[in-house]
């Protein structure tokens, strides 16, 4: 077959295997498929309405979806008439609305979008974003996209194929612009990583958010390419009943499911024994792990709990990437249990150096670049570092992004010809990664530098305290010899306040017995209090700025009143936007 150059390429390709497509499951596990050549179809009617509508290439369409076929027929209909989708999540925190309408606002007007297809029942929350971005052509759910057909507009490899925004777990999200070359260059190589299939097809399990990179671009596009079966579970399914993941897996006979480290905790913490009657995992080949820091216990209590359903311990997969290469760096290597290693916790907080010894801080490995990435490990001066010694780490490979769209002072920041500085600080060991965070969340102490994940790790094993939800953070007040370590920790919510002091005792023990620091401050926290990121990742700054002012709080109640009303002023914003866009 000719060489796909664009991902409208791999869409037409993948229609004429009618074996291969999407399998979405609802909440109740009951299964709608949907075939690459129905994408295809329904995504051509989308893009001869948009471009009735207005849509010109090149313009920035966002897209407000959650899992399903909707999305598809969305981001496809949007590439075909030649314009960019800009795939954001949509609200799924109710008490937090206020705060989505500020970020979805702001990341609308970041990308200068155009028009905004949102799911129906998304859209009758989006009204009072939508006024304040004030996107030429307003908000469409399909249903109000006109009837249309299109020729297909030609893009090239180098024009834009999506934009996707950063995690934001330190800074506000950045909007992330990548060409077509750079995401086909990262599905290729996700796909030539896949262990041999001996003559059986590949088939994978995401429930991962499809604005998400790793739902997105780490399941749905290689499933595209390859073609293959994908079977999508809403993520608020997986959430509320884990279990209906690893039951999906053995029902479909999935090879391949990755997830970030806290999804293997909760399975550890929620699945019921009952709940696994007649599950077979054996099928599992590849359980990647990534998207946030790999915790070591965490996968030996996945590996131990599951065993006996036959999970293979040597599927567990480590990997490393971010939103600005498109998705992976590193992989572990396949078919082999993930590895770890000791390293002495003075070395790497004195002097920066990776000294291994029989018991100390035990990190991950997170293996080797992938086909045609490097990595380099510098100092502060930009000077190559050697094996074993902690620096920045920087990347280089075929599918970095163009920029961050529209900030041209914030994309010369992380390039450095040719090379893109992540933000994380790590060292390699016989060509593999080790991570120990990001350089903006380390802790310093003393002038010491920590790890915020070691004192993190250590929260998860406090009973009460939600698996994956403690934040540690560091600060030097004005007029101070010495930084604050500052531990916030969630409880899970079946825990009354009445247990709080003995979590907060618990939580200091757990801490210094860990990492040998005392916590100046253990602030045990409501469910849902952290703020986070829209891949749920926990935003340590934000945490300890909130905190500091006094406004750290649990998210508001909902209930149908709440609901109703913020629909109503979601209501009237929409008409307002409406009438301002007849005006002009």
């Amino acid at each position: 077959m000719p060489e796909a150059c664009t991902l409208v390429d791999l869409l037409e390709r993948a229609a004429s295997f009618p074996e291969a497509g999407l399998r979405l499951l609802d909440r109740h596990e009951r299964e709608v498929w949907l075939p690459w050549s129905e994408v295809e179809e329904r995504a051509r009617r989308v893009a001869g309405g948009l471009q009735k509508i207005g849509v010109v290439k090149g313009d920035r369409v966002a897209l407000v979806y959650p899992t399903c076929a909707g999305f598809f027929e969305a981001f496809f209909g949007i590439l075909l008439a030649g314009a960019v989708p800009v795939p954001l999540y949509p609200p799924v925190r109710f008490g937090r609305l206020g705060d989505y309408i500020r970020r979805t606002a702001a990341m609308l007007r970041a990308v200068d979008a155009s028009l905004v297809l949102a799911d129906s029942r998304v859209q009758r929350f989006l009204g009072e974003a939508i006024e304040a971005a004030a996107p030429a052509l307003g908000c469409f759910d399909l249903g109000s996209v006109p009837d249309g057909e299109t020729m297909r507009v030609e893009v090239s490899a180098a024009d834009l194929a999506m934009v996707q925004f950063s995690s934001g777990t330190t800074v506000d999200p950045k909007p992330v612009a990548l060409s077509h070359r750079a995401v086909i260059a990262q599905t290729v190589r996700l796909n030539a990583f896949w262990p041999d299939d001996n003559g059986c097809a590949h088939s994978g399990v995401s429930w991962l958010p499809l604005y998400h990179d790793m739902g997105l671009i780490g399941c749905v596009f290689p499933a595209l390419e390859r073609p293959a079966v994908l079977t999508l579970i809403p993520p608020e399914l997986f959430v509320a009943r884990p279990a209906v993941w690893l039951r999906t897996i053995s029902r479909f006979g999935a090879t391949v499911s990755p997830a970030p480290n806290f999804a293997y905790g909760l399975c550890v913490e929620k699945v019921r024994d009952e709940e696994m009657e007649g599950v077979d995992l054996s099928s599992w080949r590849v359980a990647l792990n990534g998207a946030e820091p790999v915790a070591p216990g965490v996968l030996r209590s996945f590996q131990r709990r599951f065993a006996r359903w036959g999970f293979p311990a040597e599927a567990l997969t480590p990997v490393y990437g971010l939103s600005e290469a498109s998705l992976a760096v590193t992989f572990s290597e396949i078919d082999r249990p993930f590895s770890s290693r000791s390293f002495v916790r003075d070395e790497l907080a004195d002097r920066n150096r990776a000294v291994e010894a029989p018991s100390g801080v035990e990190i991950v490995s997170l293996g080797r670049p992938l086909d045609g990435f490097e990595l380099r490990i510098v100092n502060d001066d930009r000077q190559d570092l050697p094996p074993g010694r902690v620096g920045r780490v920087w990347a280089r490979g075929p599918s970095l992004m163009d920029g961050y769209l529209g900030m041209e002072e914030a994309t010369a920041e992380v390039f450095r010809d040719g090379w893109l500085d992540t933000g994380d600080l790590g060292f390699t060991i016989g060509g593999e990664l080790f991570l120990t965070g990001r350089a903006k969340d380390v802790l310093i102490l003393r002038g010491r530098n920590h790890s915020p994940v070691e004192v993190e790790h250590a929260l998860d094993r406090v009973e009460g305290v939600r698996t994956g939800c403690g934040a540690a953070a560091s600060y030097l007040e004005e007029g101070a010899e010495t930084e604050k370590l500052v531990v916030l920790v969630e409880v899970r919510y079946d825990v009354g306040a009445a247990h709080f002091p003995r979590i907060a005792t618990s939580a200091e023990g757990a801490v210094r017995a860990a990492t040998g620091l005392n916590p100046d401050f253990v602030e045990v926290l409501l469910p849902g209090t952290l703020p986070r990121t829209s891949s749920g990742k926990i935003r340590r700054q934000e945490a300890l700025r909130q905190w500091r002012a006094g406004e750290l709080r649990p998210p508001g109640p909902v209930n149908p009143l709440r609901i109703a009303a913020a629909m109503v002023r979601s209501t009237l914003a929409a008409l307002r936007q409406r009438k301002d866009r007849e005006r002009a």
